[in-house]
């Protein structure tokens, strides 16, 4: 095995560096419309693309511009204009609503050792206007670029800017700190120092709560308003303490604000991926600072959008607690009459034909027709993801993708009915689309075109397949659900005729895998494996019974489902039962655990990337002590501790309960930073395998989170875990 490890490794690191230079498509942005000399209207198209750069060990941000000549019913011609170039150092920029300016938060490293400096930048159509250094300031702390809480929305008028910031934190010392005093100065010429800016002695140690995974810089958010002719700050007033505000947007008129509030009593909970946190839509008066809630109090509320009349907002809405997500409602709330409706309520089960329901992490940021009726929404549907258009006052839906290809539809925005889209497979990375929006009641008609083409990456055929469980697998309240399986297999080279499996169950458990672009399975597809992604009951985009059948069954629902996938496959497709491995994240960790030692003849090599094995361990060192309770079946109260009886049973569903069977070969990839599930759930899982013999290797990644998703390791994770399946499956 050793001499064919060298150049087995350059030619893996070959074909990820290959794939890794697809880019992603992030963001795009409509200027407004031009009318040539001959009267034809057209449009530039803004796009912001991602790319990993190996060479720097980063994600790159560029971006590309295109020109689209329609006549209001299509698209007459539409192409690139130019070459695409880097964005270097922008944390967010935003169009003004005229299309005329533009308003850039930049960071700018500090020289020699001074911290990094945060400007916001005003640009004009041919040069930077205004560079405000907020740092200098001293307002606030760091700005928020994250999509939780961030924002950076122009006021109607184009005079304000209105972002998120940390709040200043007053400055701590040590009791023991001593201030020389300054010679040749009397107390007269220093005046006294004023009381915000004294130091705190003692506080210096003091701890400050945070927002969990990935929000762990975040504390006490503000909402910030900047004059811009003024060049003046000020932090908005009147929101109340038990608050944490965010995704905001300036009101009909720029009379106030709107905004989400998280409640943070009595302590604060990770929120990313959480869309069950306490929350509600707020509204604060700019002149006398009156704080008023516009939504039920009660639920979670999150992704508000004002619609172009400035007459209506939607937002989405999750009831508080239970699956971190769950089928959402669609609710619109009327600025003039003050009345909220619903408009799409949670769907219990999906059917072919019928609108699945609404699965998603936001609304597209701009998802409003032009009559102020129509949004546009994407959203799982079972094992791919398409794009609907949603009448408001008559709660109807159209897809506008049916008639496409299947696989993984986007919206990435829609101005003047113009529509930008993304599109990919788990062959295809994604590639920009563009369509105009027909009339209401003809959106079935659309014809999407393509803007930004991308080939489909050769050797790799999918399919998604359907499996109903067996009678005695049936959940005694929710009967009848069936669940998906995406299976890719390689359709080229030596293994070809009979694949070697690696089966990935995804994570959450309440997320999905759509028939779309995917790093390393489109990896491992060209390496010569088949990959199996299994959307087991409890996934999103099957109906919110699914989603519900999963708590209080994890560790045996969830297992027989990928169990009963893998068995099926191996009857019916022409693969190696001899060499089939597990590959899982987080709760597709937890699941690779599970089958490793509940059907330790079935698997013969395992990696697993920070997998949860001992709930019981982790509920009081994770930022989702909820899910911990949640998802084996008991009630979640932030104030009552877990009874010996519920330790146990989180015990009894843990994969550690099963270590004693584990005979695979375990490679563990590990976090330095996850706040969700804490490294020491992985080391736990380490030493049970070593001191039982186990042949086991642990990677430890400094830097990096939950995700893995730092350039660096996530290439590293792919070589190591390519490297672990073809000697351990002896490819």
């Amino acid at each position: 095995m050793e001499l064919t490890v060298q150049p087995r490794a350059e030619e893996l690191s070959e074909l990820y560096r290959e794939l890794s230079q697809h880019p992603g498509l992030s963001t795009a942005c409509l200027g407004p419309d031009l009318t040539t000399q001959y009267g034809g209207k057209y449009c530039s198209l803004y796009t912001e693309w991602s790319q990993r750069d190996l060479a720097r060990a980063e994600n790159i941000k560029f971006c590309r511009q295109y020109l689209i000549f329609h006549d209001g019913a299509s698209i007459v011609y539409s192409g690139p204009a130019g070459t695409c170039s880097e964005i270097k150092d922008e944390l967010l920029s935003r169009e003004s609503p005229s299309g005329t300016l533009k308003a850039v938060l930049r960071k700018v490293p500090g020289k020699e050792k001074e911290k990094e400096k945060q400007f916001l930048e005003v640009w004009d159509q041919n040069r930077k206007v205004k560079s405000i250094d907020l740092t200098a300031l001293d307002k606030h702390g760091s700005v928020y670029d994250d999509d939780q809480f961030g924002c950076l929305a122009w006021s109607h008028s184009e005079t304000h800017l209105l972002y998120v910031a940390e709040k200043k934190r007053p400055k701590a010392e040590s009791f023991f700190q001593c201030k020389a005093p300054e010679q040749g100065t009397s107390e007269e010429d220093t005046g006294h120092p004023k009381k915000e800016d004294a130091p705190i002695k003692g506080e210096q140690f003091v701890y400050h709560e945070d927002w969990g995974e990935t929000l762990s810089t975040r504390s006490v958010p503000v909402l910030c308003i900047l004059d811009i002719e003024g060049n003046s700050i000020s932090v908005l007033e009147g929101i109340p303490e038990h608050l944490s505000p965010g995704q905001a947007f300036w009101s009909p008129e720029d009379t106030g604000v709107v905004f989400v509030g998280w409640w943070h009593e009595p302590f604060r909970l990770g929120l990313r991926h959480c869309t069950n946190r306490r929350s509600a839509l707020f509204y604060v008066d700019l002149t006398g600072g009156r704080c008023e809630l516009l939504s039920e109090d009660t639920r979670a509320v999150w992704s508000p959008r004002l619609s172009p009349d400035g007459c209506r907002i939607v937002y989405l809405e999750n009831n508080v607690l239970g699956p971190h997500q769950q089928c959402s409602r669609l609710h619109m709330y009327d600025w003039y009459t003050k009345q909220t409706t619903t408009v799409l309520e949670a769907v219990p089960r999906q059917a072919w034909g019928a609108f699945p329901g609404i699965y998603c992490g936001a609304l597209p940021g701009m998802c409003w027709a032009a009559d102020s009726r129509r949004i546009l929404l994407d959203t799982a549907q079972r094992s791919q993801q398409d794009v609907f258009v949603v009448d408001t006052a008559t709660g109807t839906t159209t897809s506008l993708t049916a008639d496409s290809p299947q696989g993984s539809w986007s919206v990435l925005t829609i101005d003047r009915d113009l529509l930008v889209a993304r599109f990919s497979t788990p062959s295809c990375p994604p590639m920009l689309k563009v369509a105009v929006l027909p009339a209401a009641g003809c959106e079935a008609q659309t014809q999407w075109i393509c803007l930004q083409d991308a080939p489909p990456v050769p050797g790799i055929s999918w399919g998604i397949r359907t499996l109903q469980p067996p009678p005695e697998q049936e959940h005694p309240q929710y009967g009848g659900l069936d669940f998906d399986a995406i299976l890719m297999r390689p359709s080229e080279g030596p293994t070809a005729q009979k694949p070697p499996l690696v089966v990935m169950p995804h994570g959450g458990p309440h997320t999905v895998f759509m028939a779309g672009w995917m790093l390393y399975p489109a990896a491992l597809c060209r390496v010569g494996f088949a990959v199996l992604l299994v959307n087991y009951r409890g996934s999103l985009g099957f109906g919110q019974d699914s989603v519900a059948s999963l708590p209080g069954n994890v560790g045996t629902q969830d297992v027989r489902d990928v169990q009963l996938c893998v068995e099926r496959v191996l009857q019916e497709e022409t693969l190696d039962a001899s060499r089939v491995a597990l590959v899982g994240g987080s709760h597709g960790g937890f699941l690779a655990c599970h089958l490793i030692g509940q059907f330790p003849d079935t698997y013969h090599a395992c990696v697993v990337r920070n997998p949860v094995v001992n709930i019981a361990s982790m509920v009081t060192t994770t930022d989702i002590p909820d899910w911990c309770l949640t998802e084996t079946g008991l009630p979640y109260k932030p104030d009552a501790l877990p009874d010996p009886a519920q330790l146990t049973e989180m015990l009894h569903k843990s994969p550690i309960r099963y270590v004693d069977r584990v005979r695979a070969p375990v490679l563990l990839m590990l976090g330095e930073d996850d706040r969700r599930v804490p490294p020491k759930q992985g080391l736990e899982y380490y030493r049970a395998l070593k001191t039982r013999g186990v042949l086991t290797r642990l990677l430890w990644y400094p830097g990096n989170n939950h995700a893995l998703a730092g350039v660096e390791a996530e290439a590293d994770g792919f070589m190591n875990m390519a490297l672990w399946l073809l000697k351990h499956l002896q490819c």
